[in-house]
C-alpha cells in the first residue's frame, strides 16, 4: 500500500463515525476525492465539463448477495460456466477479519459508482438492486449486459487470499475471448481501470503480475458479449486494504477511480447504436 493511501486509511478510520459505515450515496451527493490523485483530478474535470457519458449504458455487477448464506441450495445449484463446464450458481463471498462482508462492500461501491456515472450522464443498470437477496447466478450475471443492451459491464468484487500479506487490486478478463466484441475491448477496459486505480492511489496486486489476470473459468465474463471485466478491488484479509474498504471514504475513492477508468475507456469510442 502506498504511504498516501495508508495515511488516508488511518484518517478514514478515525472519521468513520462521521461518514457512517454502510452509507448509500444518493445521486446528488458530492464526491469525496483527493485532488492530488490523478484519477480524482480527471474525474473532477469531467464532472465540471458537462455530461461526457451521455448516451452510454453501463452495467454494474456487485458480486455475491446478502441473502446467499441463508439459501445454500439455491447458490450451490450447478449452472453453465459458458465453456461447457458447470460451476455453482454463486457463493457467499469473503469478508475482512472484523466481519465486514464482501457482498456489502461490493454493493456499496456499486451504489457510489452509480451516482458518479449518472452525474457524468450515463444510464446505469445493475444485476441487483439491494443487498438482501439471493443470487443471481453467475450465468445470469454474465448475460446481463447483452440482455439489458449495455455498452460495457464492470463486475465489482474483493479478494480473500489466505496469505494476509498479499495486498492490492487486480482486474480479470476472459481468456481466450469467446467473441470479438468481448476480447480486445475488454482488455483495453481492464488496462484503463488498472491505470485509474493506480492513479487513485491504490496498490496494484502483489500476487498478480501487472494486476491483470486472464481466466477462462468465470461465467460472469464468459457469457458477456460486450466489453466486460471483473474487478478484485483489494484483499479483504490484508489489514491495510481492509482498513480502507471498511470506511465510507475509502469506498468512495474506489468508486471515483473506477468512474475515471470507465471515462478514459470511452474516449475515442462511441456507445453502440
Amino acid at each position: 500500500m502506498s504511504s498516501s493511501r495508508a495515511l488516508r486509511g488511518i484518517v478514514a478510520i478515525a472519521c468513520a463515525g462521521a461518514f457512517g459505515l454502510g452509507l448509500t450515496v444518493p445521486a446528488a451527493a458530492a464526491p469525496t476525492t483527493d485532488p492530488s490523485d490523478d484519477s480524482s483530478a480527471e474525474l473532477q474535470r469531467a464532472l465540471r465539463s458537462g455530461r461526457p457519458l451521455l448516451g452510454w449504458r453501463i452495467a454494474l455487477d456487485p458480486g455475491h448477495n446478502g441473502g446467499n448464506a441463508d439459501d445454500p441450495a439455491a447458490i450451490n445449484q450447478l449452472v453453465s460456466d459458458g465453456r461447457g463446464d458447470l460451476k455453482p450458481c454463486n457463493t457467499v463471498g469473503t469478508s475482512t477479519t472484523s466481519g465486514y462482508a464482501e457482498h456489502e462492500f461490493n454493493f456499496d461501491v456499486a451504489q457510489r459508482l452509480t451516482a458518479q456515472l449518472e452525474r457524468l450522464g450515463a444510464t446505469v443498470v445493475s444485476t441487483r438492486e439491494d443487498d438482501d437477496g439471493v443470487g443471481p447466478c453467475v450465468d445470469v450475471r454474465g448475460r446481463f449486459a447483452e440482455d439489458t443492451d449495455a455498452d460495457l459491464m464492470v463486475s465489482i468484487h474483493a479478494n480473500g487470499s489466505v496469505d494476509t500479506s498479499t495486498e492490492g487490486f487486480f482486474v480479470i478478463v476472459a481468456d481466450p475471448a469467446i467473441s470479438d466484441s468481448q476480447g480486445a475491448p475488454s482488455l483495453a477496459l481492464a488496462e484503463d481501470l488498472i491505470d485509474a486505480l493506480a492513479g487513485g492511489g491504490f496498490t496494484p496486486s502483489t500476487a498478480v503480475d501487472d494486476a491483470l489476470s486472464m481466466r477462462s473459468d468465470l461465467a460472469t465474463l464468459n457469457f458477456a458479449r460486450r466489453p466486460a471485466v471483473l474487478l478484485e478491488l483489494g484483499e479483504m484479509r490484508n489489514p491495510g486494504d481492509a482498513a480502507v474498504m471498511e470506511t465510507a471514504e475509502g469506498r468512495q475513492e474506489y468508486a471515483d477511480a473506477i468512474a475515471a477508468g470507465i471515462l478514459e475507456w470511452t474516449q475515442d469510442r462511441k456507445p453502440q447504436e
